[in-house]
């Protein structure tokens, strides 16, 4: 373990034994891989739109200040949970514009298309939430991974470490959970939601 891992596991230590100032002192030893996980959230959004990594590192920031602390193990832990909080924070942005613009029609929608699409259509990224919230209904674990690995950058390694997988099940996991999530978003808008989890299909 490096020094800087033991010095992060300290702070989330201490900040989950209520010293908001451990949290101050994590958010820099990290920020580079919090800024990463930002921009895959943000990825393919227009220049100088007004959620940046930067702000949506800082709200993210925030909300982790205002809730109580997570039981977090260690740096990837807490990398999971801050994907989890700047999902939601652009989830909460983009449903508060999708109620503004709502009675445009639906269409259906590829997962890939989901991937590359975030808050500049914000009737997408509520479908997407809405899927995975469906998704984690059946399979809570496949959710998890999903988030990690697509939504905050992830990879296979860190996210088996956090799901206590090894990298090989979790990449079988999500395939498994991206096939859902496909058969979901590309059905028909107001159609019956996809069943329960199986295997996906061999080539």
């Amino acid at each position: 373990m490096t020094e800087t891992s033991q010095v992060v596991r300290q702070l989330l230590t201490q900040w989950g034994s209520g010293d908001p100032a451990a949290l101050n002192e994590l958010v820099p030893l990290v920020y580079v891989e919090l800024r990463r996980i930002a921009q895959n959230h943000l990825r393919d959004e227009r220049p100088g739109h007004t959620l940046q990594p930067t702000a949506l590192v800082h709200e993210a920031y925030v909300r982790l200040a205002g809730q109580n602390p997570p039981d977090l193990r260690d740096r990837i832990h807490f990398l999971g949970v801050a994907a989890r909080v700047m999902r939601q924070v652009l989830i909460d942005h983009a449903r508060t514009k999708y109620a503004q613009k709502r009675g445009g029609r639906q269409e259906k929608l590829s997962l890939d298309e989901a991937q590359a699409t975030c808050i500049e259509k914000p009737g997408i990224m509520v479908r997407i939430d809405d899927a995975l919230n469906q998704l984690e209904r059946h399979d809570a674990r496949k959710a998890k991974l999903v988030e990690m690995h697509f939504f905050g950058g992830l990879t296979a390694e860190e996210s088996a470490v956090l799901v206590k997988l090894n990298a090989q099940s979790v990449r079988r996991e999500l395939r498994v959970a991206q096939a859902w999530l496909q058969r979901e978003l590309s059905r028909p808008p107001g159609g019956a939601a996809s069943g329960r989890l199986g295997q996906p299909r061999q080539p």
